[in-house]
């Protein structure tokens, strides 16, 4: 199977930089049932085209048969796989250009966001006996989508078109975006995968998809065919309608390149540590954890004898689930068990079921939605909800200077909106508490550097108090 990606115009060479790969090598890496090489046809200052061929062992893809009863055929040695663009090619995508469609770019990081005239070419994409679904589905991303519907033989005209059509896209677009259009809805066209369907394939379609799905006209049958069990399209859709902005849960992030970055600095447990300690030194009580993940901050809490109830509040079902899982509630008392609750909620809608709590937290969250959604999420949380205190905390962007593996200008995850300099997040914190009648103190967490500050920073708001 094959894509290749053009840049024409003048610093069409600037597409070897975006994908990391240069003209004059050939790279090759291994993949499920196969070999990935990248090379370039053509590389000049005009016109400069990368691809993609995945070759795939068909003995190594029947492979997968072995065990399963029924009657011997040629079908794991003779079928489509080897040339239509699949899961299989989305996947080679992934390891081959994953940190284009990670969108980063540590030479010229200034073209990461940079609109390119890209034309794209898949010779044989699957159509599932409907080729109008290939325009519908990249059409509304602004590609000028052109269509070859391919005959099943060419040596019998009689035998009529084949479910598979050549495809070619044209448009200006970001090549971190062009790639993750392949990734999702190359997959969705197909609608077949090689690998195991579960949960993670959510989390996977969020994050490649969550900037243009959820606005997309076709976003339920893409999730339905992307994920193809029914329950998981309803987890997607779920958190693709209140907005693509919520999806990521603080566990994911923690196993992230943010996680890497701040690892050596053990950041998260002292996130943790100073978090259950500014609940402590408000005494208590009620908590609700807002953006609770896979239930980092619940798991300290559940130990914690100065609360007496807890609420775990994501957008994600997935998270939701899993912290279920690892809070391990059959090892708690009856008490305890009945005092810990889970719900899916959205942080920038009005939910009765937040009000009535001493304490909220949200860890590592706000930085995760869109700066202008930021008042919602006041109202939300300090109008609404109006617990007695809040604590917040948030990345510090002056300390990233301290992160050799960072590119200058570029934030620790690729899903954060923004990150705050210290006055940036007083100057906010301040506004909420003129608006809702609260007062802050701030502190940092993690090394204090002298010239830049703490890499993470936290405020308590306290509720008509004065601290």
């Amino acid at each position: 199977m094959l894509f290749s990606i053009t840049c024409d115009g003048p610093g069409a060479e600037d597409l070897g930089y975006l994908l990391h790969k240069h003209p004059d090598r050939v790279r090759s890496q291994s993949v499920a049932n196969g070999v990935a090489h990248v090379f370039y046809p053509e590389a000049t200052s005009a016109r400069t085209t990368a691809a993609l061929l995945v070759e795939i062992d068909p003995v190594q893809l029947s492979r997968r048969t072995r065990g399963h009863s029924g009657p011997a055929t040629l079908e794991p040695y003779v079928n489509d796989r080897p040339y239509v663009a699949s899961s299989m090619l989305s996947v080679a995508i992934g390891k081959l250009f994953g940190t284009a469609l990670s969108g980063t770019c540590e030479t010229k990081p200034e073209l990461v966001d940079k609109a390119l005239d890209l034309e794209i070419h898949v010779p044989v994409v699957g159509t599932a006996g409907d080729a109008s679904l290939i325009t519908s589905f990249f059409a509304p991303l602004g590609w000028d989508v052109g269509c070859e519907v391919l005959p099943l033989d060419t040596s019998f005209d009689g035998w009529g078109d084949g479910p598979y059509a050549s495809v070619s896209l044209r448009g200006s677009q970001k090549v971190k975006d062009a790639l993750a259009h392949l990734f999702v809805l190359l997959p969705a066209l197909d609608g077949r995968k090689h690998y195991w369907i579960d949960e993670d394939e959510v989390e996977k379609l969020l994050r490649r998809g969550g900037d243009w799905l959820a606005a997309h006209p076709e976003r339920e049958l893409i999730s339905r065919r992307y994920l193809r069990f029914r329950s998981l399209a309803e987890d997607a859709l779920a958190q693709l309608s209140v907005g693509a902005v919520d999806t990521a849960t603080s566990d994911q992030r923690a196993d992230s390149g943010e996680a890497s970055l701040e690892r050596p600095l053990s950041l998260n447990e002292q996130r943790m540590d100073s978090v259950v300690h500014a609940i402590q030194s408000l005494s208590g009580g009620a908590v609700v954890d807002l953006g609770c993940g896979e239930g980092r901050l619940l798991r300290r809490l559940v130990a914690e004898p100065s609360v007496t109830k807890i609420l775990g509040v994501d957008v994600s079902m997935q998270a939701l689930r899993r912290a279920d899982e690892r809070l391990h509630r059959d090892d708690l008392s009856e008490r305890r068990r009945e005092s810990l609750t889970l719900q899916q909620g959205a942080l920038t809608y009005t939910d009765d079921r937040l009000q009535g709590f001493d304490i909220a937290t949200a860890i590592e969250v706000i930085e995760h939605l869109d700066e202008e959604r930021l008042d919602v999420f006041g109202h939300v949380v300090f109008a609404e909800a109006a617990p007695q205190a809040v604590v917040v905390t948030t990345p510090n962007r002056e300390y990233n200077v301290h992160f050799e593996r960072l590119p200058v200008g570029t934030l620790r995850h690729n899903d954060h909106r923004f990150e705050w300099t210290r006055l940036e997040f007083t100057s906010w914190a301040e506004e909420i508490c003129s608006a809702y009648g609260y007062s802050v103190k701030f502190s940092g967490i993690g090394p204090d550097d002298e010239m830049t500050g703490p890499p993470t920073q936290m405020a308590i708001f306290t509720r008509g108090s004065s601290q």
